[in-house]
């Protein structure tokens, strides 16, 4: 845990598509201090007329090729400080893989420890298998 979901327009190599899903992935680690196995992440990758990114009034324009969208479920407790922090060093990560800080859109979605399940339909923080984050 967090489920991240990276969205980006197709055409991208194998391995430019997983320096990206790296990049998502240790800002999560140094930031929010998860676990380096903790990484739950569904890559999909559309045609350019699939995703609509726009600027949301705020100048600037994305490149047609280049837009990335991360979704990051993660647990509640991360501070404003904390998710400001996050984003920008998602920012200089996904540089690093050939992203635009233009072409990335960024969403964190919090929620709690009963709405998580790893495997066999149980609730493993719930249930005291695994110890809830932050606590």
């Amino acid at each position: 845990m967090p489920l991240v979901r990276i969205g980006m327009i197709r055409g991208r190599s194998t391995e430019n598509t997983r320096a990206i899903a790296d990049a998502v992935q240790q800002p999560l680690i140094d930031v929010l201090k998860i676990p380096e196995r903790d990484r739950f992440q569904i890559i999909t990758q559309h045609d350019p007329t699939e995703i609509i990114a726009l600027d949301a009034g705020l100048g600037f324009e994305r490149t047609t090729s280049g837009a990335v969208i991360v979704h990051i479920f993660t647990q509640h407790g991360s501070t404003t400080r904390d998710k400001q922090r996050l984003y920008r060093t998602l920012a200089q990560r996904l540089a690093a893989a050939g992203v635009d800080g233009k072409d990335l859109f960024v969403s964190s979605f919090e929620n709690g420890p009963e709405d998580w399940s790893f495997a066999d339909g149980r609730a493993q923080y719930v249930e005291g298998d695994l110890a809830v984050p932050g606590h």
